[in-house]
């Protein structure tokens, strides 16, 4: 019999999301505020990078994940759900 997953475990990806957006966003403050070394700078964009791949992948992950909810059958074919007017 397959174990219920338990709610913490399904938000953590997305609190994984939240921090690391928070990150990335005082990260690009910072860098925009110029005060930091080439070397401080460089070291920032490559985490920056870092972090807006994996927010990425995140988004990803969730847009697959909202397919697969549309249409299980074929997730590729789901219609995006358009609220109406």
């Amino acid at each position: 019999m397959a174990k219920p997953t338990s709610a913490p475990a399904a938000t953590a990806p997305v609190a994984d999301f939240e921090q690391s957006l928070d990150e990335l966003e005082q990260l690009v403050a910072r860098m925009e505020g110029g005060e930091m070394s080439l070397d401080e700078s460089l070291s920032a964009f490559e985490r920056g990078i870092g972090l807006y791949r994996h927010c990425q992948q995140a988004l990803d992950q969730a847009e697959l994940r909202v397919r697969l909810l549309l249409d299980p059958d074929a997730p590729e074919h789901a219609e995006p759900f358009q609220p109406e007017l």
